[in-house]
């Protein structure tokens, strides 16, 4: 009885620490976006993304407010959006985005984690080149008919649409769209009372690379060290 209560509380502070991350990451997300675009959801169209994608990871609403209020005030922390490009051990491309207040602190630590889980920090450009930065919109699918939202999406910059799986097993539909159309798909999804559960710009690898189990687990482990980091807020990699 005792270990599996240890069991269960291993997984509840490790369940704890993702959401307390995944809080943290948009309240940057949020801050950011007030600055940029005001606080007003109506108007600003990226905080109502960051509104969604709130919801998703149940935010609580008084967290939301604060973090607008946080980014409204005279002490508002100004923070700096970098992408690092790395290899994690075994050639597998690794980026890292983060959004930090302190970009020396941010590259000092990053190194570290690479030099430490046998990689390298790479220069800009070293690595990017084998992603392509697009956005990922992830609906339910009750109530919608796939062959004909496709359609109506096309005009407005899909680029590819298929289910998948969510979470927790749930059925989803994920849409990719360029970068650069990811405006112009929420403004095409709001239309159609259509709200996504969330809405990103993720970098997906052109290609991906297959290692064995064993190799593979070096990677993660990168990868997990990496997104531990306060000022990470996401991590891609092409590994299969």
């Amino acid at each position: 009885m005792g270990r599996i209560f240890e069991v269960r509380k291993a997984t509840m502070f490790a369940r704890w620490d993702k959401m307390a991350k995944q809080f943290t990451r948009i309240g940057k997300e949020i801050a950011i976006a007030v600055k940029t675009g005001g606080p007003d959801p109506a108007t600003n169209s990226t905080l109502r993304r960051c509104f969604q994608n709130a919801k998703a990871v149940n935010m609580p609403k008084d967290r939301v407010e604060a973090a607008i209020k946080r980014a409204m005030g005279k002490e508002m922390v100004n923070y700096e959006e970098i992408l690092y490009e790395g290899y994690a051990p075994h050639g597998i491309a690794v980026l890292v985005e983060t959004a930090t207040d302190n970009p020396t602190r941010t590259v000092a630590n990053v190194r570290s984690y690479f030099n430490k889980g046998g990689g390298v920090l790479g220069t800009s450009g070293s690595v990017s080149f084998q992603f392509k930065k697009l956005g990922v919109f992830k609906l339910k699918p009750e109530g919608l008919n796939m062959e004909d939202l496709e359609l109506e999406l096309i005009d407005f910059g899909l680029e590819d649409m298929g289910e998948s799986s969510g979470e927790h097993g749930e059925p989803i539909i994920v849409l990719h769209t360029a970068f650069n159309d990811f405006g112009n798909m929420q403004k095409a999804l709001e239309s159609r009372n259509i709200i996504p559960l969330t809405a990103e710009a993720e970098w997906i690898p052109t290609t991906t690379v297959e290692l064995s189990e064993e190799h593979a687990q070096d990677v993660l482990k990168l990868v997990d060290k990496l997104e531990q980091d306060e000022d990470v807020q996401k991590v891609f990699h092409n590994l299969a």
